[in-house]
């Protein structure tokens, strides 16, 4: 597994598991692919398949699976994400996201407007993270 220093950030802020997901992903990905941009899909795509983005780090779904339409792809190519938010979840699920996450309108948003909201406050709260 790579060195806690190695590990994107978010995940730095993130449970044990979570690393684990990742970092033994990773490993076996780079030996299929070798270090690059597919090693990391591949690993954040297995950490979102048990885990979803919430603000500035991940936390465990209440159901495994994909979280959104790209992640439901497979194979080489660029499948479009939604950054981590579990796009799949019921939209209680993800107005009780985007009221921790403090988005304001959220009352009034539709399913995929509360995703965009979520997604862009997540990018939020990273860059925050990342600054402090």
């Amino acid at each position: 597994m790579p060195a806690k220093k190695d590990l994107p950030s978010t995940l730095q802020r993130s449970d044990e598991h979570a690393q684990e997901i990742y970092g033994e992903t990773l490993d076996s990905a780079e030996q299929e692919y070798g270090d690059g941009e597919r090693a990391h899909r591949t690993a954040f795509a297995a950490l979102k398949h048990s885990y979803e983005k919430v603000g500035d780090h991940w936390e465990p779904k209440d159901e495994k699976g994909p979280s959104d339409a790209g992640a439901e792809q497979s194979g080489p190519g660029a499948h479009p994400t939604r950054g981590g938010v579990d796009a799949n979840a019921s939209k209680e699920h993800l107005l009780e996201v985007a009221r921790r996450l403090d988005v304001h309108g959220r009352s009034t948003m539709t399913k995929d407007e509360l995703v965009d909201a979520i997604e862009k406050a997540n990018a939020r709260a990273t860059r925050k993270a990342r600054e402090d």
